[in-house]
């Protein structure tokens, strides 16, 4: 076990860490006048970290191929799950999307969206070959409709378009055919269709709203606008962490989970979220080099998934934090307070850390890592 830590991938392993203590410091930030309450979230982050890293850690040193057993397990443990949610989840913010345990709260979504990248990766991977090109595609994506529908009758849209998209994602990676691409974007914008019915009110307004938020600035534009002034406000080196206006005079909405971005751009300003940008960077370019050189097409899927469900969750909170984008709810990875959040991203960096240690090793693939 010792000698496998020392042959983890340590670019990717302090790339995760920085981006967790970035969080760490930006939530210490936001709660620097706050009250014991906003101390209890900063302290109950720091133990998720805490997990979180053993997590990653324990979850690398594992071989990544016994998850190919369980996979089918898991499709359907995650189908019981958003069931039992459903009915007798704790609705928060207009969703039942969480389990109350008692002790805290646990969102089943998020660990079912790596859950979906296990699943797929191994249908796909083995069906492709048993079933055909297209009999695995139509079948993956109404197997990926049945969860994605469960989400969205929480309802919670950002999270349902995540699973659509790591399934689009590793489709596309699988060498489909163009035409077959076309139509299911077609059959995408169907759904899209019918999906806009099921939305609750208030994630159709979200939706109508983004793109002129000064339409109602107290009512669905008011998260947005705020947080388009907090980025604005950070300038080219930022207020200082604890110094933010819109932050700590508590304008800023949700500024330590949907909104972290705007926090930390007022913070450091535009040459401090350069760095953020560089070490994501860092991140997708070891995904994209692990994907690569991964010694099977199950452990390339699972490196992909992650890939795609980190790419979307980065994108889509930037993109509402400075309103290019919808509200929905999308964290931020590593950075967002969030226990399912941050657990669940970091078991997922563990399945990635451990295709890596089991990789096919050459000289070339090995001088292109370093």
């Amino acid at each position: 076990m010792v000698r496998k830590f020392f042959a983890f991938d340590f670019l990717l392993f302090f790339t995760v860490l920085l981006l967790v203590g970035f969080g760490i410091v930006a939530l210490w930030s936001v709660f620097f006048y706050s009250d014991s309450l906003a101390n209890v979230i900063f302290i109950r982050h720091l133990s998720y970290a805490a997990i979180g890293i053993a997590i990653f850690i324990l979850v690398g040193l594992v071989d990544y191929g016994f998850l190919r057993s369980y996979s089918t397990f898991l499709y359907f443990f995650s189908v019981g799950i958003l069931l039992i949610t459903l009915f007798f989840g704790t609705t928060l913010r207009g969703t039942s999307g969480w389990i109350d345990l008692g002790f805290a709260s646990f969102q089943p979504v998020e660990i079912v969206k790596v859950f979906m990248i296990i699943f797929l990766a191994h249908f796909i991977s083995k069906k492709r070959g048993e079933l055909g090109e297209m009999t695995t595609i139509i079948v993956s994506f109404l197997l990926t409709v049945v969860i994605g529908f469960l989400i969205l009758l929480q309802p919670d849209l950002g999270s349902a378009l995540v699973v659509f998209g790591i399934w689009f994602g590793m489709i596309f990676v699988s060498g489909i055919k163009k035409r077959y691409l076309l139509a299911f974007v077609v059959i995408g914008a169907i759904f899209a269709v019918i999906a806009w019915s099921l939305f609750a009110p208030y994630q159709r307004a979200r939706i109508v709203n983004f793109l002129h938020p000064e339409l109602d600035p107290q009512g669905t534009g008011y998260n947005v606008l705020q947080s388009i002034i907090a980025v604005g406000n950070g300038g080219m080196v930022g207020q200082g962490f604890g110094y933010g206006t819109q932050s700590q005079l508590n304008f800023l909405p949700e500024k330590h989970t949907d909104f972290i971005f705007a926090t930390i751009a007022e913070s450091i300003g535009f040459l401090g979220i350069l760095i953020l940008f560089g070490l994501f960077t860092v991140l997708f370019t070891r995904f994209y080099f692990i994907a690569k050189n991964s010694r099977d097409a199950f452990g390339y899927f699972l490196v992909v998934g992650v890939m795609v469900l980190f790419f979307i969750h980065f994108t889509v909170n930037i993109g509402m934090n400075i309103g290019v984008m919808p509200v929905t709810g999308i964290p931020l990875p590593l950075i967002s307070y969030g226990g399912s959040s941050l657990l669940s991203v970091m078991i997922a960096c563990g399945i990635v850390m451990s295709v890596y240690l089991r990789r096919e090793v050459t000289m070339k693939n090995y001088v292109e890592s370093y």
